[in-house]
C-alpha cells in the first residue's frame, strides 16, 4: 500500500494497481480497500484501480477529531487523492457510504468524475437497515476466532445472503476484523460510532438533489435483491429519473453485493465501456 497526507495533516493509505482508465473505489462506512478484493480479481479490463482507506479505517491514520469522519471531509479526501496522483478525472465505484460520497462529488466536483457505479445505495434508505448498522457500529464482534465467525456469519445474514462459500466468508471476515488473543476486533476507529450517531441526531439531508447531480454521467446501480437498506421502490424511482442508468438486482445478496457476482460485473463493465477513452 501507498499513502499520502491530506490538507489537514492526516496520513491516508491507498492501493494503486494497473493502468488504463482510472477507477476510484470508495468502500462502505466501516470498510476499507479490501472491500474490492474480489471485484479486483474478477475484472480483467484495462483499468487503473485505486482503492482508498478512509480516515480512521483500515491502514489509514485515525483522527483525534472524530467529527472529521463525515461525508464532506471524506469527499474532500477523495479529491485530494486524485490530485496527489495527478488524475484529472476518474470513474467511481461507490459501495454504500462510498456511493453517497460519489453523489456529493457529483454535486461539488462533477468535472472530476467520468462515471459512477452505486453499490446498494440511493437517496432514500430503509430506517430498519440503518438501525441495524448503528447497532454494531464501533463495537467488536462477539466471535473469538475467525473459525467461530465463519461458522456463525451465515446465520447472522440469513435471508439476505445465500450460496456463499465458507472460504468467501473467511476472506470477508479477515477483511472486516483483526484476530487477537482477546478475540476479533474491528479494524477502524471505534469513535466512528460517535461521529455517525451525532450526525444522525440532526436533520437528515435530502439526498435526491445529489442523485440528480449525477445527470449526464454514465451511471450504474447495483442492488442486492435482499437488501435491507435500499428498497426496490427507491431503486425504481431512481430508474424513472435516470432511464439510461444500468440497473441490476443481484440474487442471493443483501447489503452489500460483493461485486464479483456476474450481474455486478456486467453492470460495472457497462459503465466502464462508456468511460473508456
Amino acid at each position: 500500500m501507498r499513502s499520502f497526507v491530506t490538507s489537514d495533516g492526516l496520513t491516508l493509505a491507498f492501493r494503486d494497481e494497473g493502468s488504463g482508465t482510472p477507477v476510484l473505489c470508495l468502500a462502505g462506512l466501516t470498510r476499507n480497500s479490501r472491500d474490492f478484493d474480489h471485484m479486483a480479481k474478477a475484472l480483467d479490463e484495462d483499468i487503473r484501480l485505486i482503492r482508498l482507506d478512509y480516515r480512521g479505517r483500515g491502514a489509514s491514520e485515525w483522527d483525534e477529531d472524530y467529527s472529521t469522519y463525515s461525508v464532506p471531509v471524506e469527499a474532500r479526501d477523495a479529491i485530494e487523492l486524485l490530485d496527489y496522483l495527478n488524475i484529472p478525472k476518474a470513474a467511481i465505484i461507490g459501495t454504500s457510504r462510498g456511493g453517497i460520497i460519489a453523489m456529493v462529488l457529483a454535486a461539488t466536483s462533477k468535472e472530476r468524475l467520468a462515471g459512477v457505479v452505486l453499490n446498494d445505495i440511493g437517496p432514500e434508505l430503509i430506517e430498519s437497515g440503518l438501525d441495524k448498522i448503528k447497532g454494531y457500529l464501533g463495537k467488536n464482534p462477539s466471535y473469538k476466532t475467525f473459525d467461530e465467525a465463519v461458522a456463525s456469519i451465515p446465520e447472522f445474514y440469513a435471508g439476505q445472503f445465500e450460496n456463499v462459500s465458507p472460504e468467501m466468508w473467511r476472506e470477508l471476515a479477515q477483511a472486516w476484523w483483526n484476530e487477537t488473543p482477546d478475540g476479533l476486533e474491528i479494524n477502524y476507529d471505534p469513535k466512528l460510532r460517535d461521529a455517525v450517531l451525532e450526525s444522525a441526531a440532526g436533520l437528515a439531508p435530502d439526498l435526491w438533489p445529489f442523485f440528480e447531480a449525477l445527470e449526464g454521467l454514465p451511471l450504474a446501480l447495483i442492488r442486492g435483491a435482499n437488501s435491507d437498506l435500499l428498497s426496490q421502490e427507491t431503486a425504481d424511482k431512481m430508474r424513472d429519473m435516470r432511464p439510461d442508468m444500468t440497473f441490476t438486482n443481484v440474487p442471493d445478496r443483501g447489503h452489500v453485493p460483493f461485486l464479483n457476482e456476474p450481474e455486478s460485473l456486467a453492470a460495472i463493465r457497462t459503465m466502464l465501456l462508456k468511460v473508456a477513452p
